[in-house]
């Protein structure tokens, strides 16, 4: 099992941070830290220097290094940050309200009727434009905090007018429209995980829910508990694995939520009436 983590809540919880609408902090780590749990009380373009990170959401998973960029959606997500070859994880996190959106699209004119994909963030690649915004970003990170409550903005205006220009500004309506079908966002958190190894705890908070709604919520809506339920999908995709990968039980069990092999072997024999090798064995 996952070890249970404390909540981190962004940006307010960050010592020392500019005040304004639009805030910078400069992440700087030298050790990996695995699926921390992020509130994000605003969106936040999160530009990687140094290292990988995974984002985990209700409905997506990733895997980045720093060649790209993320743009966050605000909301509740678990982050891993990885270090690199010189021991470091380092980024700059620019946070903003949806609010800086509307006046963005009301400032340049741009039509606001288009169709939101909820989607919880996006994934950019840095170019020459956004590299030179980034290193102007870094160098500012240790002026006056007055001074940065009025240049941020504008820094913000320029960064997203950039992809604007060169994506179109659809992905920017992500930032209008909250979905209002709780239950098809919990459905779609389960689906969507359910064959990465997260805790119960886990999903809750992605789903943003005490640990008993969730068990609740989840027995309403799947007739049984979430520890069969996932342990049933995890079992039969590691029969997959096994079957048309051709993987060795050994190196899949934890992939599939097991801690150790015998559980596994035991899990797998009580669903298929053979162990794993056999099943292999007879495919």
């Amino acid at each position: 099992m996952n070890e249970k983590v404390a909540i981190q809540t962004l940006p307010q919880e960050i010592q020392n941070i500019n005040q304004g609408e639009v805030q910078l902090h400069e992440y700087l780590i030298s050790k990996s830290v695995t699926k921390n749990k992020v509130q994000l009380n605003k969106n936040v373009f999160s530009f990687l220097l140094d290292g990988t990170k995974e984002l985990i959401t209700h409905n997506k998973t990733t895997l980045i290094e720093s060649d790209k960029f993320l743009l966050i959606k605000s909301g509740n997500c678990l982050m891993s940050e990885n270090i690199s070859l010189s021991n470091n994880y380092r980024s700059m996190l620019l946070f903003f309200p949806d609010q800086a959106i509307e006046n963005f699209l009301t400032k340049y004119k741009f039509d606001k009727k288009s169709n939101a994909n909820d989607a919880p963030f996006l994934i950019f690649k840095y170019d020459t434009i956004t590299t030179n915004i980034v290193e102007n970003l870094v160098h500012l990170k240790n002026h006056p905090k007055a001074f940065l409550d009025t240049i941020l903005p504008l820094k913000l205006e320029e960064i997203l007018m950039h992809l604007v220009q060169k994506n179109g500004v659809d992905f920017l309506y992500n930032f209008l429209h909250q979905t209002n079908d709780s239950n098809k966002s919990f459905i779609e958190t389960i689906q969507k995980n359910a064959l990465i190894n997260l805790s119960i705890q886990e999903l809750s908070f992605l789903c943003n829910m005490s640990v008993s709604t969730f068990k609740r919520k989840f027995e309403k809506e799947f007739q049984t508990s979430p520890k069969k339920w996932f342990q049933e999908k995890r079992l039969e995709h590691s029969d997959y694995l096994l079957k048309t990968k051709k993987m060795r039980p050994a190196d899949i069990y934890e992939d599939v939520g097991f801690e150790n092999f015998s559980s596994f072997v035991q899990a797998y024999k009580h669903k298929f009436g053979i162990t794993p090798k056999q099943s292999q064995l007879n495919s």
